[in-house]
């Protein structure tokens, strides 16, 4: 690698590195209306991209190397992590500016670790509601005083002294905690932590103490035009720093050297702009791709039928020199159940083999082939491939086996007594299970198969519909009996896989209301460790107790296909950040 890297300088100097050009636009679309920009305050991935290319963490990923890896944005260094996992020490770089806005009043201003310590608060402001105040919460020193005194008072006091998260000087930020929590390193690189400046919130801000319309940071676009849930535009900032296209180092790929050599040179961001649009329905997405409109296309599930054949493109797409880009999401489906219903839940055996018989006689692979169209892996344990806790040599143990379940099923006195093919409970009373589901069609799918599943094992299933907002709600109460959902993580760290299960999340994350205290100490032994065999070991253990228990059934872990046009240079998937613009060339015939 050493070699590459000295041929790649000698390409760097050859091409030297222009600014951006405004005459190439990148064109996308998005599913779902982003609802606006302000990293601290939004919550689904959609509106993050369009964060990510207007705000800075203070780390990010190294674009090429697989496994990912952790390298500095606006830091200058790596964190200096010491007192055994607690406090997180960093150096800002100097020279770095926000955009220029009027709220700076005509001057440069530059990126400082206050900035950092204020977008950290603003996390703890009940007004702003971030979802990221878990990561906190009874975590960090000085915080639990700091939210009840907000609590106590009408406003958050942003320029009141909390322990846990100071700017030391000019450039330097510390965090600290409570207890070990080693993991914290890799949220130090998401977006939701990225900087604002303080002038922009307050000249801007909502009555929720917001910026989602007028968002200011210091990365590589800014907004240009938003015409809410229809179109965003976004256009080169002027003043982003000297940062040129990277070159492949440790941990790339073989196909990273041709990636690179496209952009080799470069200056970022290299396209002048980027238009998002927003087409909710899949096939006009599609045809959009189809006709040159678009860039690059995410494939969600309804659409591989029509591009894919399994894991390959379809002839009439690779023959137009279409590129697939694939790899697992760094995610788990799941169906949970409530063990706080009285029909499936509880801790003794026959409730305990209730539940692994009904997992048993649900056919996943089905699920893979037919509803998802061949575009997953059966999950085998809580942690994902390509996070770190994930063990490949650990067996899968939650087999499809109709047979076994049905033995398990008779032999816990769960039997059909009256003859009408569903069987009854061991004292009698008639077994029904009900499943939540929304109305949309691939959730009416996947009920035929659990219908034809259960059927099969003797188990009567209805459907409870409704919409998701809903549903979601009344699952945090504890009012459904069993529902699927999917998991997906921000970051290269299995904490957030374990973290619905934890009993003290019960009424937020832990919708199946599991309490085992076997759980909880693994959980919470884990939080306390680097990665490395002794935490892995953990992970393994609350796997084993999740299938023995089977709070939730483990689904799939599914593929993130996007296909780009042969003119779409330099671009490669990361699991973590969707998509990053700033590396991308359009270079159209």
């Amino acid at each position: 690698m050493k070699a590459l890297g000295a041929a790649f300088a000698v390409v760097l100097l050859a091409f030297g590195a222009h600014a951006a050009d405004m005459r190439k636009t990148l064109h996308i679309a998005i599913p779902i209306a982003e609802n606006g920009f302000d990293p601290q305050a939004v919550y689904d991935s959609y509106s993050f991209e369009v964060c990510h290319a207007i705000f800075d963490p203070l780390y990010t990923y190294d674009y090429f190397a697989r496994p990912v890896r952790l390298v500095p944005n606006t830091a200058d260094d790596m964190p200096q992590i010491t007192d055994s996992g607690r406090t997180f020490t960093v150096k800002v770089r100097p020279g770095i500016y926000f955009a220029d806005d009027p709220a700076f009043k005509g001057k440069k201003r530059e990126l400082v670790a206050e900035d950092y310590v204020y977008s950290i608060k603003r996390i703890f402001d009940p007004k702003v509601r971030s979802y990221w105040l878990y990561l906190f919460d009874r975590r960090l020193v000085g915080l639990d005083e700091a939210l009840e005194r907000a609590r106590k008072g009408e406003r958050f006091d942003y320029d009141a002294k909390i322990e846990g998260v100071q700017a030391l000087d000019r450039y330097t930020l510390r965090i600290r905690f409570k207890t070990p929590y080693y993991s914290f390193q890799h949220w130090l690189g998401y977006d939701g932590l990225a900087a604002v400046a303080r002038e922009v919130v307050e000249a801007y801000k909502d009555g929720s103490n917001r910026v989602m319309e007028h968002p200011v940071g210091t990365g590589p676009y800014r907004l240009k035009d938003w015409v809410r849930g229809q179109k965003i535009v976004l256009e080169a900032n002027p003043g982003y720093r000297d940062e040129t296209y990277p070159v492949p180092g440790e941990g790339s790929e073989p196909g990273d050297v041709g990636i690179a050599r496209d952009n080799a040179g470069k200056k970022l961001p290299i396209v002048g702009r980027v238009e998002i649009s927003v087409v909710e329905e899949d096939s006009p997405r599609l045809l959009s791709f189809d006709s040159g409109a678009l860039d690059y296309l995410e494939l969600r599930r309804s659409l591989s039928a029509n591009v894919l054949a399994k894991d390959a493109l379809l002839p009439a797409y690779a023959k137009r020199g279409v590129v697939l880009h694939r790899q697992i999401e760094p995610s788990i489906s799941f169906t949970f159940f409530n063990l706080d219903d009285p029909v499936i839940g509880g801790y003794t055996p026959e409730k305990i083999a209730l539940r692994r018989a009904i997992a048993m006689g649900y056919n996943r692979q089905a699920e893979i082939d037919v509803l998802r169209y061949g575009q997953g892996k059966l999950a085998s344990q809580l942690v994902p491939p390509g996070i770190p806790g994930h063990d490949p040599a650990f067996a899968a143990k939650n087999r499809y086996d109709p047979a076994a379940a049905r033995a398990l099923l008779d032999k816990f006195g769960y039997k059909d007594r009256d003859g009408d093919g569903y069987r009854e409970t061991p004292d009698g009373r008639a077994l029904t299970i009900t499943k939540a589901s929304t109305p949309d069609a691939s959730d009416r799918n996947e009920n035929e198969l659990w219908k034809k599943n259960m059927d099969a094992i003797g188990i009567r299933i209805t459907f409870f519909m409704q919409k998701w907002p809903e549903l979601n709600k009344m699952s945090e109460a504890g009012q459904l009996q069993m529902w699927g959902l999917s998991w997906i993580s921000a970051v290269p760290d299995p904490e957030p896989f374990s973290t619905p299960l934890y009993s003290k999340t019960i009424g937020t994350q832990n919708d199946a209301h599991f309490r085992l205290p076997a759980y909880d100490q693994a959980y919470e032994a884990a939080l306390l460790l680097p990665d490395g065999p002794e935490r892995t070991a953990l992970y393994r253990k609350m796997t084993e107790l999740v299938l023995n228990y089977t709070p939730w059934l483990l689904g799939v872990n599914v593929y993130a296909n996007v296909i780009a046009q042969p003119w779409l240079k330099g671009y490669k998937q990361n699991p973590f950040f969707r998509h990053q613009w700033k590396y991308y060339d359009v270079a159209r015939p």
